[in-house]
């Protein structure tokens, strides 16, 4: 009689992870974020935009508006402010620096009194972000 031995031999299998599980959930993953990307639609022309500099805004006229609603050009204050900001601009666009929190009935107040005063071009100045 053979004796059986205690313990059994283990058959020989690949010790390997198989990868096409792993490999079909790249694909997935892939068709995935194909499908819900946004695809920008192309320009209809090429443009060449403009560079800007650090010292565009140099020698422009700048007329300063708190949020209270003072006005402020250079010394000059209220009123007065407005007709030598409207006066220094001459043909160039006068710059309105405008305080966020000023209430936008003030803004259109001001925007009117500078036209009035013979202004045609008023840029508001933003913070780029």
């Amino acid at each position: 009689m053979r004796q059986r031995p205690l313990i059994a031999p283990r058959s020989r299998r690949s010790s390997r992870e198989p990868v096409v599980p792993m490999i079909n959930v790249v694909f997935l993953l892939l068709i995935f974020f194909l499908m819900t990307a946004q695809i920008v639609p192309p320009a209809p022309f090429d443009v060449t935009l403009p560079q800007a500099t650090a010292d565009e805004d140099a020698g422009q006229t700048a007329l300063y508006i708190s949020a209270e609603g003072e006005i402020a050009f250079e010394t000059a204050r209220g009123d007065a402010a407005l007709a030598q900001a409207v006066a220094a601009s001459g043909d160039a666009p006068l710059r309105l620096h405008a305080d966020a929190a000023l209430p936008a009935a003030t803004l259109a107040r001001v925007l009117g009194q500078l036209t009035a005063q013979g202004a045609t071009r008023v840029e508001i100045v933003t913070e780029g972000g």
